[in-house]
């Protein structure tokens, strides 16, 4: 009598007991060709665009709202460039050269809509590097006449009346410049109006909220 193989005898008996099951372990499981699907992944927080550290220590004249046609908020050193600066090949080499990581405008518009206060800060690698870059962006303009800033060590401050482009319109601009720690600040005061007229820089307004400034920055930086 021939010998059935143990393996032939398995296979036999799996294929009478079918509907008992023969798979092991797995006997009566149900299978699906797709594996379960597990719980949905939970949706992305909404992008949180970054506050500037810069913001918190600006000082603006009370009273004056935001100017409704220029930037207040950060800048980068592409933003300045491309929205900002008057002469970006030679702003670039300047920033570039003070390590500058950061900056901040504030442009606010007196009740009257006559004035225009800009302040701007420019945060740099290094006290010396803040030096140049004040002075390298002072020595851009011609100014005609310096005024008191008292309280404030290393102030740079003038005033002038020139001609802005536009027909028979000039303006009056004040300006004050000085460093703290790695910081610029720069403040200029601006009116513009016919050429004819009494236009006078506004050196006290300059000079009051530069002192203010200063003082809020030195805080801070302390």
């Amino acid at each position: 009598m021939r010998r059935t193989a143990p393996g032939v005898t398995a296979l036999i008996g799996c294929a009478l007991l079918a509907l008992a099951g023969c798979a092991g372990g797995n006997a009566g499981a149900a299978t699906t060709g797709t594996p379960n699907a597990g719980p949905p992944a939970p949706s992305a927080p909404p992008a949180v665009t970054p506050k500037s550290a810069l913001a918190v220590l600006v000082v603006v004249p009370k009273g004056y709202p935001p100017h409704p046609r220029e930037l207040s908020g950060p800048f980068t050193l592409q933003s300045f460039l491309g929205t900002l600066s008057a002469i970006p090949a030679e702003d670039r080499a300047l920033l570039l050269n003070a390590s500058f990581t950061e900056g901040y405008q504030a442009s606010r518009i007196s009740p009257d809509r006559k004035k225009q206060y800009t302040v701007r800060l420019f945060k740099t690698g290094s006290k010396k590097k803040a030096k140049d870059l004040q002075l390298g962006f002072w020595n851009q303009e011609t100014h005609s006449g310096k005024f008191a800033v008292r309280g404030v060590p290393g102030v740079l401050s003038g005033r002038r009346i020139a001609p802005t482009g536009g027909p028979d319109e000039s303006e009056a601009v004040a300006e004050v410049s000085f460093v703290v720690g790695t910081l610029v600040a720069r403040i200029s005061v601006r009116e513009t109006g016919p050429v004819s007229s009494d236009l006078t820089p506004d050196t006290t307004l300059a000079a009051t909220v530069g002192r203010q400034q200063y003082a809020r920055l030195s805080s801070k930086s302390g």
